[in-house]
């Protein structure tokens, strides 16, 4: 995946928003304007795999700090044919090391676990619909 310069991003921005933003509906895990916002204004980091020409995925990352680390967040993550571009996910992983991350946090769907074989569960998320 290749990090995109903010200045950038906000130019490729309505290119790749939907991607993004089916991620987002789907999961209910966080908000499209908060995704949009991050990106717009340079909180967040925008990341594209492509083919050629074509934008097969695109990521959205945050830097946020806990109280024991920090942490590249995950924030949002869409695409189609994964099998090309999962394996680029080990550049988003060097640049958050190299920004001092401790760890790289993905929320989202349980089929992650199954894709995502270096990474394990920590937490877990419990609803009731009222």
């Amino acid at each position: 995946m290749h990090c995109i310069p903010p200045q950038l991003a906000r130019e490729i921005w309505p290119q790749v928003r939907e991607k993004l933003y089916a991620a987002v509906r789907r999961t209910d895990l966080s908000h499209t304007v908060d995704i949009a916002r991050d990106v717009l204004h340079g909180d967040g980091v925008l990341w594209l795999a492509c083919d050629g020409q074509e934008i097969e995925a695109a990521a959205v990352t945050l830097l946020t700090r806990t109280d024991r680390h920090l942490v590249c967040l995950i924030t949002a993550l869409g695409g189609s044919n994964m099998e090309s571009w999962l394996p680029l996910l080990s550049e988003v992983e060097d640049w958050a090391r190299s920004e001092g991350a401790a760890l790289v946090r993905v929320m989202g769907r349980p089929g992650w676990v199954r894709v995502l074989k270096n990474y394990h569960v920590s937490n877990v998320v419990l609803e009731r619909a009222l």
